[in-house]
């Protein structure tokens, strides 16, 4: 098929033809370094996702066969980048589940042979690389991490090269009808989509700060809070000049993507929280690690503060750590006696369900420690966990606009920071904590004030009244429906 080309003009704004250059250059080194498959048929079968069956989400895979989907099939793309785009993409196949469609996932990483997936694996290894890079060393973290991400991302003509290099996923789509709900939790899937001809795709942009990587023009535009809408609807600061937006048709202020089984359980989860904190059981803390495991030095200390808590009773700790155990063995190298006090849930994902099935009704001591090598189980771990604990440490990632009470650490690039900035406002967060100090020093506030800590559960359940934690629901409505204003 041919595949028109979106490099030149984004909504209307005509780019540099410096900037059109250089991204037919990247394609085209990447042709080089990986081969050249444009006339490749990926054919795809759907199989079981085992730690996900609850939602029935099956997973597409290489097949010699083409695919067959059924009318109420709808596909979620992605790309595994941290744990963040995957776990709003399980929030999305959960939303699908609970509308009536049949949630598939579309990897676009994952296929070991295509050009398009060694692409996208080359850069998201030199993306991890460097965010690991930022927390070791403050002059590249201030010099290149922080402004690559706050205003380099930013920038319109950034958009180029992105669109040109998506342009080698095209073949994974050969059995996908065009006319599928689709929903991209990253853009490299959604220009993907749009370049292969999908007439219902949906852009749900993670984060709080417009930035041009996050344009697909093509497809429908979601966004998650008011400031995000206003930024995208006028590009704002993406170029020296103002610029033309993007049309009311394609965007659209959603809420939150957050997964079925949170939301309709809010209700639930703050009245069974409000009761433990009001009876003076121990206070239930998820520390959750994440994909790149970055940050070592400021759990070390939040572990080390928290221990005395855990002495006396007054908190029960779960330390999520995803699928490596690095940060484990960091953390007990300095804590040598964290390894006895701890009990370990590694690769025991069946037993922690099970564990968590009874969090309701039981009075929770000490310390867990919780680790998965298959990737699914390590990013729903923090899910099944956060509705059963009274608040989340994190940093202002995806996390930052899940019903939880969160406590924000420091922000790892500059694009997380509005996302700290829209949930402390918004109620269900405190501001970032940025060092041992004054994390420290929150983690005290929040142990020993409970109307603090009861407050901020009800707000959780205002917002929920309010529809904030929609978006889930509403990204599968539009991916089905269509524009509607």
């Amino acid at each position: 098929m041919e595949i028109k080309d979106r490099s030149s003009v984004i909504f209307g704004n005509v780019l540099p033809k410096s900037a059109v250059k250089k991204a037919a250059k990247s394609k085209a080194k990447f042709i080089k370094k990986f081969g050249d498959d444009s006339q490749t048929q990926y054919h795809l079968k759907a199989v079981p996702i085992p730690s996900l069956s609850f939602i029935g989400a099956k997973n597409l895979v290489v097949s010699d066969e083409p695919l067959k989907l059924p009318e109420n099939a709808l596909i979620v793309g992605n790309i595994r980048m941290g744990f963040g785009h995957y776990r709003i993409s399980i929030a999305m196949a959960s939303c699908a589940k609970a509308l009536g469609y049949e949630p598939y996932w579309l990897d676009l990483a994952s296929f070991k042979d295509s050009t398009g997936s060694k692409m996208i694996r080359y850069q998201n290894d030199l993306y991890s690389k460097a965010s690991r890079i930022s927390q070791k060393s403050k002059l590249f973290n201030a010099l290149v991490w922080e402004p690559l991400n706050s205003e380099g991302f930013r920038q319109l003509t950034y958009n180029a090269p992105d669109q040109k290099n998506s342009e080698l996923l095209v073949p994974l789509f050969t059995d996908i009808p065009k006319d599928t709900p689709y929903i991209a939790t990253h853009v490299w899937p959604s220009q993907a989509a749009v370049h292969a001809g999908m007439t219902h795709v949906v852009n749900a942009i993670p984060d709080n700060w417009p930035m041009a990587l996050h344009l697909s023009e093509g497809a429908i535009h979601a966004v998650q809070t008011p400031f995000a809408y206003l930024g995208y609807k006028m590009l704002n600061g993406m170029a020296k000049q103002p610029l033309k937006g993007i049309p009311e048709e394609d965007l659209y202020e959603i809420g939150h993507y957050i997964d079925h089984e949170l939301v309709a359980n809010i209700p639930h989860d703050c009245e069974l929280r409000i009761a433990r904190i009001q009876k003076g059981e121990p206070i239930r803390i998820l520390l959750s690690v994440g994909g790149a495991g970055a940050g070592g030095k400021l759990f070390l200390d939040m572990v080390r503060h928290l221990l005395p808590y855990v002495e006396e009773k007054k908190v029960a700790l779960f330390l999520n750590f995803g699928d490596h155990l690095t940060m484990w063995d960091y953390l007990c190298k300095k804590l040598p006696e964290l390894k006895e006090k701890t009990t370990t849930y590694f690769d025991r994902y069946a037993e922690l369900e099970q564990f968590v099935s009874t969090m309701d009704e039981a009075k929770v001591e000490g310390i867990y420690a919780i680790c998965n090598k298959e990737i699914f189980e390590a990013v729903y771990s923090t899910n099944l966990l956060m509705r059963k604990v009274e608040f989340l440490i994190t940093k202002p990632s995806e996390l930052a606009f899940y019903p939880v009470v969160k406590v924000m650490m420091r922000h790892i690039g500059g694009h997380e920071v509005y996302g700290a900035v829209h949930a402390q406002e918004y109620g269900d967060s405190t501001f970032e904590c940025p060092d041992k100090k004054s994390m420290n020093a929150m983690l005290d506030r929040l142990l020993t004030d409970k109307e603090l800590l009861i407050h901020l559960q009800k707000q959780i359940v205002k917002l929920g009244e309010q529809g904030v934690y929609n978006g889930g629901y509403e990204a599968v409505k539009l991916a089905v429906n269509g524009r509607h204003k």
